[in-house]
């Protein structure tokens, strides 16, 4: 029990960041939107970018900091 215990210390110093907005690795826009599929939870989400037409399952998240002007 005593590593279940540490676990949950470790978890309990994880900060939430919430939600960080999507970016196409392709063209670099925040358009992008999961595909809608019938996989319940057992594949990875596949990603669409309306601007440029990628379709995949790798994406980039925008850091608060790097959305600042």
């Amino acid at each position: 029990m005593k590593w279940l215990k540490e676990v949950l210390e470790a978890l309990s110093k994880i900060k939430h960041k919430g939600m960080t907005p999507l970016v196409c690795p392709r063209c670099g826009t925040n358009n992008i939107r999961p595909e809608k599929s019938v996989t319940l939870g057992l594949l990875p989400t596949v990603y669409v970018c309306n601007d440029c037409g990628y379709r995949g399952h790798v994406v980039a998240e925008m850091d608060n900091e790097d959305s600042k002007p």
